[in-house]
């Protein structure tokens, strides 16, 4: 992992104690409300339905167990409200049929950054020194400026990627860190990177998605694509450069930015996207980039080439970590205790399936720790989870884990031989589910339970949809499916990329739902990158988990099979047409509801 230097610590330190400042002065009136806004957003406080909202910087998803566990003492210190703000939270959503809102939790969101619904704007300067002690922050979490650079969850150890994201992700941090071209963008801004051939960044959504490669000579590089995003009007990012060498990376994103700057509109946040601007100019905006590209290097000199010596240095922070002494061969007895384990014990079998992954050494694995289960809602965690799995990540992990854009924990250098007595830690602390890629391993955003944008609760019909699919035979015959969840149409849940999609949408002041079917994120898995298609009018809330139902019935039906491998549901959805699915679903409509 990356380690801050002595100037990266004193700059945190010195921020912590301006937003202390700036808060005192806030209370005491000498800053006004529109004066403090903007001063909260750039350090990560927003202010939600009920309360104030943290959201914590976690670069390219990687955390320390230093961090996991200030992380925990965040939720279990500071993470409840005053008790007259949760009485009147607990009675509006007594009203919405629902009382549940967990507090002393964190939430991992789907751009890898870690939130917090209940802090008081009063603790938030202790909050923010603490965090400052394990080099943690809320710097560009929110704004429109670039945001939290996103990465491959396996960056470093996967077995299909040609070369390691990280590096280039943490240069283009520190970069991009105040950068004054970057602070006052017409809208967020958002990248991702990936070095594998399998896409689990899902770039092709993003402001600017780069994945490495090499030309026909060998030499390294990024596919550049620009303009992807969510929200209002879903699309994929227009491919820029099929090549771009690796040391322009910086000039080509300032050069990206700089005619976003120019021409992306200011008049209307629901039309400032890049995304916007690149549908409405197409090949304009790239040959305006080109040539902005040619000046930055030909006239300015190319000020943000990145050196080899750079590159290097920062490498030297993401080799691999020394988990085995030098010469210290596998314990054979207990590999095949191990094994004999996964005969007897089918939980330890599917898990193994499910939640371990290859690994670039062949004595490795990467294992998943899953946050989806039964009463949790996706994305969440205790202090306690927080705290266990930082010891987790200290025995099993060489101290790294790393937060998944599916809102899940990854653990990337666990030795074989530590699998079985893994697996037994994590169920121990409600962390072992066998779900991985499957129906309840699904992403929600924290809805209207918590999000003052929200149109609609996520978390209840995530977790009606999670109680009626608790078994795990039918799970696996159902098998993989991207199922995401979305509030509204801000799309946090990522709802568009959904092999099955669900929006929260308001009518007359009531919540409903649309389904959405087809989408992909650009994974191998799920082909290439797409939005899902809407299959008709909207579902009441009590009806969404009996559309899925029917939906994932119509799979099993048409599904077909060659040899041991079936067709998955994106494969049938794809080969048949949304046409019975949509029959299927608008079947379980009431007639009092269909005229709604």
């Amino acid at each position: 992992m990356y380690q801050y230097n002595e100037f990266d610590k004193a700059f945190l330190l010195n921020r912590a104690a301006q937003f202390r400042d700036q808060i005192e002065r806030w209370q005491d009136g000498r800053l006004s409300e529109d004066a403090f806004r903007p001063l909260r957003l750039q350090n990560g406080w927003y202010v939600q339905r009920h309360a104030p909202m943290l959201r914590v910087a976690v670069p390219y998803g990687e955390l320390s167990s230093a961090q996991l566990r200030v992380l925990a003492r965040v939720a279990r210190e500071y993470d409840a409200p005053e008790e007259h703000v949760y009485r009147a939270a607990l009675e509006a959503q007594r009203k919405l049929g629902t009382v549940r809102l967990p507090t002393h939790h964190a939430h991992f969101t789907t751009r890898t950054n870690v939130q917090f619904n209940w802090i008081p704007l009063s603790k938030a300067a202790d909050v923010m020194d603490l965090l400052a002690t394990v080099n943690m922050h809320g710097i560009q979490t929110s704004g429109n400026c670039i945001r939290n650079i996103s990465c491959d969850e396996r960056a470093g150890v996967a077995p299909d990627e040609i070369a390691d994201p990280r590096p280039f992700a943490e240069i283009m941090r520190q970069w991009t860190t105040l950068h004054p071209e970057f602070a006052f963008l017409p809208r967020k801004f958002k990248i991702a990177i990936t070095g594998a051939s399998d896409d689990r960044a899902a770039t092709d959504w993003h402001d600017v998605g780069l994945r490495l490669r090499y030309d026909e000579n060998g030499e390294l590089g990024f596919r550049v694509t620009v303009g992807g995003g969510m929200g209002r009007t879903p699309v994929i990012g227009t491919v820029l450069r099929e090549f771009l060498p690796w040391q322009h990376i910086m000039n080509y994103i300032e050069a990206v930015v700089r005619v976003y700057n120019q021409y992306g509109r200011r008049d209307n946040k629901y039309k400032a996207r890049i995304k916007i601007l690149v549908k409405a100019e197409g090949q304009k905006y790239i040959d305006e980039v080109e040539e902005e590209f040619r000046q930055i290097v030909e006239h300015d000199g190319g000020p943000h080439t990145i050196p080899q010596s750079e590159l290097e240095r920062v490498s030297a922070y993401f080799v691999p970590p020394a988990t085995r002494p030098s010469g210290d061969a596998p314990d054979v007895l207990l590999l095949d205790a191990i094994r004999d384990a996964a005969q007897r014990t089918p939980q330890f079998a599917r898990w193994l399936e499910r939640n371990v992954a290859a690994h670039r050494n062949p004595a490795l694995h990467i294992v998943t720790l899953s946050f989806k289960r039964l009463l949790q809602a996706p994305g969440d965690a205790s202090a306690d989870q927080l705290d266990r799995v930082a010891d987790l990540v200290d025995r099993f992990s060489a101290g790294e884990a790393r937060v998944t854009h599916t809102q899940n924990i990854v653990l990337p250098w666990v030795h074989e031989k530590d699998l079985l007595a893994l697996w037994e830690a994590a169920r121990s602390v409600g962390l072992a589910s066998a779900n991985v890629h499957l129906l309840t391993d699904m992403i929600a955003c924290p809805g209207g339970d918590f999000c003052a944008l929200a149109n609609a609760r996520s978390l209840p019909v995530a977790a009606a949809i999670t109680e009626r699919y608790q078994d795990l035979d039918e799970l696996e015959d159902i098998g993989e499916v991207d199922l995401h969840i979305s509030g509204c149409i801000n799309s946090c849940g990522h709802h568009h990329s959904g092999h099955i999609g669900i929006l929260g949408v308001d009518k007359d002041g009531s919540e409903w739902y649309q389904v959405t079917l087809g989408g992909s994120d650009g994974s191998h898995a799920s082909g290439n990158a797409q939005p899902g298609k809407v299959i008709g009018p909207s579902f009441s809330a009590h009806e969404v988990p009996e559309a899925i139902e029917a939906v994932l019935q119509t799979y099993l039906e048409h599904r077909t099979t060659a040899g041991p491998r079936r067709e998955t549901f994106i494969e049938t959805v794809r080969r048949v047409g949304l046409d019975p699915f949509k029959a299927a679903a608008n079947a379980v409509r009431t007639p009092m509801e269909v005229s709604a």
